[in-house]
C-alpha cells in the first residue's frame, strides 16, 4: 500500500472518538524494544500511551483497568508468549485492534501469518536500533492510527449498507467460471473464515491477491491451503490453472492470467499500478475479467486504500459480480468501502456470509 493510502485511513475509518486520540498498549519482553515504541506514541500527537507491559500475562491483566484502541504485540516473549495468548488478548481487549511487532525471519514470519489469521490486524517490522529513522517511526505511526478504531463501530451514517447496494446492480451477472479474493490489513483472518465455510464441490480455481511482504507469502500459502483444504501455490509466470486449486500471487509480482492455445495461463506482471500496491487487486481482476469474458466472481476483503475499484469495475462491466465484506467484521473498512461506494458490490457482508452468497451465486457448476 502506499504512504497516501496510509494517511488516507483516517478518512476511512472514520469517527473513531471526537477527540481523534488513539491509546495504544505496548507488549514487549524487550526493555529497549518498549522504549523505541515509546517514543513513537510519545511524539505523535494523536496517540497515547495507555498501558506497557512486559510479558502476555502482564497484558492481561492490564487490560481490565485500562482502556485500549491499538495494541502492538511481540510474539517471542517468556511465559505464555504473543501467540498463545492472542486468542484471550482479543477477547479482553474490547475491541481493540493487535498489530503484530514482527521480525522478518522464516520463525517470524511462521507466527506472524498464524497472528494474522487468529485475528491480529496487521504487521509491523521490529526494529533494530540502528533502524529507528524517522521513516520507520512516520510508518508505525501512521499504521497504528489506520487501524485505531473498535472493530465493533457500526458504520456511519451515509454508509451504504448492503440492501441499497444490491439495489445499484440490477443487471444479470454470469455463473462464475473463477473466483477472485483481495484483502490487505486485517484480510488474512477473513479470508481464513470464509474459505474454511467453502465446500470442496466448489471447483472453480481461486485466485488471491493478498498484500504480504514476500518472505511471509509461502507461509501464507500454507495456511491457506489448511483452511480451504484445496491445493494452494504461488502463481509463477507460465503455471496452468488447474479448477479447484489456489493461485496465490508472489509479494513481488502482480498475478494475473491470459489465454495461451484457449487455455488460462498464469502471467506475472511487475509494471507500477495507479494504487501502489504490490501485488496488486486490481491487475488480478482486470486480467480475469478479459480471460473468462466476465465469468468472475470477485471478492473485496478488509484492507487500506482502494485497490480492486478499478479491476472490480471491470468485471462489473463485463457481467460478472464482486461482493465486499462489510465494516463491522473489517479491521480497515478502505477497500471494501471504496469498491461498495462505486456502486459495484451486488452485496456487503461478513465472511461466514460471504461464503454462502458464494454458493449462491451460481458457481456451482462445473469450471471447464
Amino acid at each position: 500500500m502506499t504512504a497516501a493510502d496510509i494517511n488516507q485511513a483516517g478518512q476511512e475509518h472514520g469517527d473513531h472518538k471526537q477527540a481523534g486520540v488513539i491509546r495504544v498498549m505496548i507488549v514487549d519482553d524487550s526493555l529497549i524494544a518498549r522504549t523505541v515504541l515509546r517514543k513513537v506514541i510519545e511524539q505523535t500527537d494523536d496517540l497515547v500511551l495507555s498501558a506497557m507491559a512486559n510479558c502476555a500475562e502482564d497484558a492481561i491483566e492490564k487490560l481490565s483497568q485500562v482502556e485500549v484502541d491499538v495494541i502492538l504485540l511481540d510474539l517471542e516473549m517468556p511465559g505464555m508468549g504473543g501467540l498463545a495468548a492472542l486468542p484471550k488478548i482479543l477477547t479482553c481487549a474490547g475491541g481493540a485492534q493487535v498489530i503484530v511487532i514482527s521480525s522478518l525471519t522464516t520463525t517470524g514470519a511462521e507466527a506472524t501469518v498464524a497472528a494474522l489469521s487468529m485475528g491480529a490486524a496487521d504487521t509491523v517490522l521490529k526494529p533494530r536500533p540502528s533502524e529507528f529513522t524517522s521513516d520507520y517511526r512516520s510508518e508505525l505511526a501512521s499504521r497504528i492510527r489506520a487501524i485505531g478504531i473498535s472493530s465493533t463501530a457500526t458504520s456511519r451514517p451515509g454508509a451504504l449498507r448492503g440492501d441499497e447496494t444490491r439495489k445499484k446492480i440490477s443487471r444479470t451477472s454470469k455463473p462464475a467460471r473463477a473466483i477472485a479474493i483481495g484483502a490487505s490489513t486485517g484480510g488474512i483472518h477473513s479470508m481464513n473464515q470464509m474459505l474454511t465455510d467453502l465446500p470442496k464441490y466448489i471447483d472453480q480455481p481461486i485466485f488471491i491477491s493478498q498484500h504480504l511482504p514476500s518472505s511471509f507469502i509461502p507461509v501464507f500459502a500454507r495456511q491457506i491451503e489448511i483452511a480451504s483444504s484445496r491445493a494452494a501455490r504461488i502463481a509463477k509466470d507460465g503455471m496452468p490453472v488447474i479448477p479447484g486449486e489456489v493461485l496465490i500471487a508472489p509479494g513481488d509480482g502482480h498475478l494475473t492470467v491470459e489465454l495461451k492455445d484457449g487455455q488460462p495461463v498464469v502471467r506475472i506482471a511487475r509494471y507500477q499500478v495507479p494504487n501502489g500496491c504490490c501485488p496488486s487487486v486490481d491487475p488480478m481482476l482486470e486480467s480475469l475479467a478479459k480471460c473468462f469474458d466476465g465469468a468472475v466472481l470477485g471478492i473485496i476483503l478488509s484492507g487500506m486504500g482502494r485497490d480492486g475499484v478499478l479491476g472490480a469495475r471491470c468485471v462489473v462491466d463485463a457481467g460478472g459480480t464482486i461482493l465486499v465484506q462489510n465494516r463491522e467484521t473489517s479491521s480497515v473498512w478502505g477497500m471494501p468501502r471504496a469498491v461498495a461506494e462505486a456502486g459495484l458490490a451486488s452485496a456487503i457482508l461478513p465472511p461466514e456470509e460471504l461464503a454462502i452468497r458464494i454458493l449462491s451465486s451460481r458457481v456451482a457448476t462445473k469450471w471447464a
